[in-house]
């Protein structure tokens, strides 16, 4: 699975007045951004304005202000201080001919913890060379240069990728696409500098789709389909509405998961209900955005399942509610071929109606209508697990 990455918002007052800096921190809230940064007197002002984590560029002249704003029982306090604005990072300092008398990173190495981060502007290799040296001490390393470029971040990436969490200067979504996406690798943040809501939107989407795993599914020949009896059924209601192309991996075994659509299309019996997927059995595992499983029994509102798509694209979505109700079953037995050649048999007990429909080589069909031949869409792992994790060990599932 890919890194988890991050979209910071500027606000200081590099972008404007309070009231400029206010909407971006707003429309910053509303797509949903992981960080804004500002400076140290207007934390207490974000605090004010909703839950997001917020970065400060420290300084020392606005003490005074903190204090009055804790003093009203705001949380003035910053989650990370990052040093370098008006200082060495930006260019207003020269930096020094020799690193170890530089004030940033003697800031960064103080035993107070006084900052957690660097940004630096990348003017030329010498810089390049100020944050390789930062990343040793920086939690973050936030880089951005005024006209926007490739091979710095390549070098950065290559050279301190592991070290800290860099975050790259991006004014628009393509370029914060690419700065996730350069050396494959890419940065694990954007900075982005931007007043426009909807170039602040997009990024975050960018920000969702190279989070995002890619499944690798494949088809399994059907072997039976047979009335059950009844079980207690699991419809998975989430809080987002899924598209037409999209459900979840649910299956008896773990290693191989049938895909099973959403309710997205209206039938003669009732309308549609996109947010569901009747989903199998209490008993039957449910992929997880982290690659685990949980039991279909154990989900409950606030959880988080995967959706995936037929050509394996997934996403989050949260569950809000899970209905349990005593249905009759069928039994669907499925033979995958494995990586060495063998034949491998999965199923699962999913509701028998005509309602419920699994993804075919021949598109979306019932399982009522699903017949021995048929090649259902599956997601199959030759591993075992224990409590939803992988592990390397034999298990014995039938």
């Amino acid at each position: 699975m890919t890194r988890t990455r991050s979209v910071w918002v500027r606000a200081d007052d590099g972008v404007g007045d309070w009231d400029a800096r206010r909407q971006r921190i707003t429309a910053g809230l509303e797509a949903g951004v992981d960080w804004v940064l500002v400076d140290e007197r207007d934390v207490a002002k974000v605090r004010e304005l909703g839950d997001v984590n917020v970065a400060a560029f420290r300084s020392d002249a606005d003490v005074d202000v903190i204090g009055e704003a804790e003093s009203d029982g705001i949380d003035a306090t910053a989650d990370a201080y990052i040093v370098g604005k008006d200082g060495e990072g930006d260019g207003t300092v020269d930096l020094p001919s020799d690193l170890s008398g530089s004030a940033d990173l003697s800031t960064l190495r103080r035993d107070d913890n006084r900052a957690q981060g660097a940004y630096i502007r990348i003017f030329d290799e010498e810089y390049e060379g100020f944050a390789e040296a930062a990343a040793r001490d920086a939690e973050f390393v936030v880089v951005a240069s005024e006209n926007w470029q490739i091979i710095p971040l390549e070098n950065l990436i290559a050279r301190i990728g592991d070290d800290t969490t860099l975050v790259a200067g991006a004014t628009t979504a393509e370029e914060a696409r690419t700065a996730f996406e350069t050396l494959e690798l890419g940065a694990e943040g954007v900075l982005l500098d931007t007043d426009d809501p909807d170039e602040i939107r997009k990024t975050v989407e960018v920000r969702d789709e190279a989070d995002r795993e890619t499944l690798d599914l494949t088809t399994a020949t059907v072997t039976a389909v047979e009335r059950t009896g009844s079980a207690d059924r699991v419809c998975v209601d989430t809080g987002s509405m899924m598209d037409h192309d999209e459900g979840m991996l649910v299956g008896s075994m773990s290693r191989g998961l049938f895909f099973v659509h959403a309710e997205t299309a209206d039938s003669p019996y009732v309308a549609s209900r996109p947010f569901r997927v009747n989903a199998g059995a209490v008993h039957a595992y449910v992929r997880t955005p982290d690659g685990g499983t949980k039991y279909l029994s154990e989900l409950q509102s606030g959880d988080q399942v995967q959706v995936v798509d037929t050509e394996g694209k997934t996403r989050e979505a949260i569950v809000g509610r899970v209905k349990i109700e005593k249905r009759p079953m069928f039994r669907l037995q499925a033979e995958v071929e494995t990586e060495s050649g063998e034949t491998d048999r999965i199923e699962t007990l999913i509701q028998n109606a005509e309602t419920v429909k699994v993804a075919t080589s021949e598109g979306r069909v019932a399982v009522t209508d699903l017949t021995e031949g048929d090649e259902v869409l599956v997601y199959y792992e030759d591993v075992a697990r224990h409590f939803g994790e992988a592990v390397e060990e034999s298990i014995i599932e039938k």
